[in-house]
């Protein structure tokens, strides 16, 4: 089987889908990787690393879109990336479909595609490893960003994270008790910062009450406790997933008006649309802005700042499912992987999960029901 590796072309997308590590699995099992020249430079995987790997360079992304049946990247492909696509290729990324432009889903349709979401990929226990391997990366850089944002030449109130004698610590308030939630308590709590961690699930609580002995306090996430603790929090973390749609608004713009001056807001949801009425996309180039005397950080890919790292930690996670397309090919593989059928959101055209298919009004089909024969 081919697979393909492009040079990411997003605005301030460093990371690549697949490390040299990966690429060497892959071809000491017989398949063949083309990688775009300079594909891994960003994330300091040199040309020659890849060829030492096994790897294939070509010098134009037409031909990893041409010559490969599987494309593994990191951003969702754009417009003019679907048109080098062939028939029945698959496209493996961090699509994040609920924010794709309806054009791109489209003519994904007409060229009757398939899409893996590796943040969708889910196994039985309800773990997501490809996206959980993202969220832990993103929950610790979350605290460090906040302290920077805190200086008061980042327009942060110029108070510590962490405490002083004497001096009472900052208070971070995380809504949302998943894997950036608890990543980001873990990394507050190590720095000395109060934190209160918020969610509706009340077992996730227990689970966070457990893990941290009753070091950081915890209550349910509904419209009036998220209010009261917005107004005196020196950080707010927005951490909400809600899998395949939009994240809800759960602070308005009223809550944010409350917010002491200075105050930061961190919404790592933003990939979802975001979870803080105020929040808007930034980039790692021009990553915060202030509205209403509060500093918003609303990048979607924060992980590209750490690429080298990132595209480590995304291959370890993401390779398993690949070496099983590899040696069953992607029909089989399919159908004998549950975790790849609920990341699968399109299907030789067809969308195959229901939550895509309603926001743009498009037909939907259960993965089952497409590929025919016995799944497993």
């Amino acid at each position: 089987m081919d697979f393909g590796v492009p040079l990411e072309r997003h605005r301030n997308e460093s990371r690549v889908g697949l490390a040299p590590r990966g690429v060497r699995i892959l071809t000491d099992m017989g398949h063949r990787v083309f990688v775009e020249t300079g594909a891994g430079d960003a994330s300091r995987f040199p040309d020659a690393e890849y060829r030492d790997a096994g790897a294939e360079m070509v010098f134009r992304r037409e031909e990893v879109f041409r010559r490969a049946e599987v494309i593994v990247g990191v951003a969702a492909p754009e417009a003019e990336e679907i048109a080098l696509t062939g028939e029945g290729q698959v496209l493996m990324a961090f699509w994040h479909m609920a924010i794709t432009p309806k054009s791109i889903v489209s003519a994904m349709s007409q060229q009757k595609l398939t899409a893996i979401g590796m943040e969708m990929i889910q196994e039985a226990n309800q773990h997501r490893p490809v996206l959980h391997a993202m969220s832990e990366l993103a929950g610790q850089m979350t605290i460090h960003t906040a302290a920077h944002l805190l200086h008061r030449e980042s327009g942060g109130r110029g108070v510590l994270l962490g405490s002083s004698p004497g001096i009472p610590p900052a208070t971070v308030l995380i809504i949302g008790a998943g894997t950036v939630g608890r990543a980001a308590a873990r990394a507050a709590v190590g720095s000395g910062a109060q934190v209160i961690m918020l969610d509706k699930d009340m077992d996730k609580l227990h689970g966070v009450t457990h893990e941290f002995h009753g070091r950081i306090t915890t209550d349910t996430a509904d419209r009036e406790t998220i209010a009261r603790f917005v107004r005196f929090a020196d950080v707010l973390i927005g951490a909400v997933l809600v899998p395949g749609g939009h994240a809800p608004y759960l602070v308005t713009k009223e809550m944010v008006t409350s917010m002491r001056p200075g105050s930061v807001i961190l919404d790592i949801s933003i990939d979802q649309g975001g979870c803080v009425e105020t929040s808007r996309p930034t980039t790692l180039e021009d990553p915060s802005f202030i509205m209403y005397d509060v500093v918003h950080y609303c990048v979607g890919n924060m992980t590209a700042s750490v690429p080298r790292t990132a595209s480590k930690a995304l291959t370890h996670a993401n390779l398993r499912y690949l070496e099983r397309i590899a040696r069953y090919g992607v029909e089989e593989a399919l159908r004998g992987s549950p975790a790849l059928r609920r990341g699968t959101t399109m299907y030789r055209g067809t969308v195959t999960e229901e939550i895509t298919a309603s926001l743009f009004g498009l037909e939907y089909k259960p993965i089952e029901m497409l590929l025919g024969g016995e799944v497993r």
